[in-house]
């Protein structure tokens, strides 16, 4: 068991080379809501969240990842999470915040990504002119296009899962959940291709995608929730009614019982759109482990995984990927 150090992912910051078309896609196709704007950046936010925003975006050369951001379980363990990231060696030191939380203490993964850890948190106000009709209730607002509720997961991509599964584990307190182990006819041994790790009852909240190109900080994708399974398929019928092709699904992964859909936004990123799954509050969960012919991705085994969905962000020479896979020990 683990001391819990983070309560739940926040948010994310990206970078898009089509400000103005990612913009709108993320705001009328998939129905977040804009919460404000400081220098280049732009804050949106689902319309079952609280917090100021969960996505922060940001004009960029290519699609890729800046930070993600997660919320301590309280402002002590905000301080002990720094010591111990500073005792591992990983700590990019503290920070004042900005428009969506306060004091922030950054560090860096093992797969090179950047996060940002905090307590203070700025919730949404709404404007008189954005105020919903029944003032008593929660501030949300009618859902429009996807209507995506809040931020489900980050998928990033790293050299080594697992490795990294059991940093952040051993580190902050995620917990290490579901693993994919690659067919035994693949050869490759033992080697988790993809793990999954969460700081809350969720199956996950952070994905971990093996990544041979030797690029370090790319991201794979980041995931929005939806209420209900059925919301997916009408989802599938907003994406294509606006010229947003399905890369993936939609179906259901065997880790983490989820439904699934995938597409990309003008700007390159993916987006996957999750629905279902189980909730698990055991502290001393034991990781799982899955190979693809038992379903780890497609549960219902009937079609398989299209090549794109390898690709990470920002994007590399996937020649040079596949060069090094061939030449890793892991795989001999």
């Amino acid at each position: 068991m683990y001391e819990r150090y983070i309560s739940q992912l926040a948010h994310v910051k990206v970078t898009t080379p089509k400000i103005e078309a990612s913009l709108n896609f993320y705001k009328n196709i998939l129905g977040l809501e804009e919460s404000g704007r400081d220098g280049g950046s732009v804050f949106l936010r689902g319309w079952g969240e609280s917090f100021y925003h969960s996505l922060e975006l940001v004009e960029g050369k290519e699609p890729g990842l800046s930070h993600i951001g997660w919320r301590a379980q309280g402002p002590a363990q905000l301080e002990q999470a720094a010591k111990r990231i500073e005792a591992a060696g990983a700590g990019l030191g503290w920070s004042d915040g900005n428009a969506g939380h306060g004091k922030t203490f950054r560090y860096r993964g093992p797969g090179g990504h950047e996060h940002h850890l905090f307590w203070d948190v700025t919730r949404f106000q709404p404007s008189v002119a954005q105020a919903p009709i029944f003032p008593n209730r929660p501030q949300r607002f009618q859902p429009r296009g996807v209507a995506v509720r809040s931020i489900d997961h980050v998928t990033i991509a790293t050299a080594n899962p697992e490795k990294d599964a059991n940093w952040y584990r051993e580190t902050l307190g995620h917990r290490y959940m579901e693993a994919t182990v690659a067919d035994p006819e693949a050869n490759f041994g033992e080697f988790v291709v993809f793990g999954m790790t969460t700081v809350c009852e969720r199956s996950h909240d952070m994905g971990l995608v093996a990544d041979f190109s030797g690029a370090q900080g790319r991201v794979n994708h980041i995931a929005y929730w939806v209420d209900q399974r059925e919301e997916l398929r009408r989802a599938a019928d907003v994406l294509l009614d606006t010229d947003i092709a399905i890369e993936f699904g939609p179906g259901r992964h065997g880790m983490g019982e989820q439904d699934y859909l995938y597409c990309r936004e003008p700007g390159g990123m993916r987006i996957e759109l999750n629905s279902g799954g189980y909730h698990n509050y055991e502290p001393d969960f034991e990781t799982v482990r899955w190979t693809p012919a038992q379903g780890s991705n497609v549960y219902y085994k009937n079609l398989k995984m299209p090549h794109s969905m390898h690709e990470s962000f920002p994007p590399v020479d996937m020649s040079q990927a596949a060069e090094n896979m061939a030449k890793t020990t892991l795989f001999v």
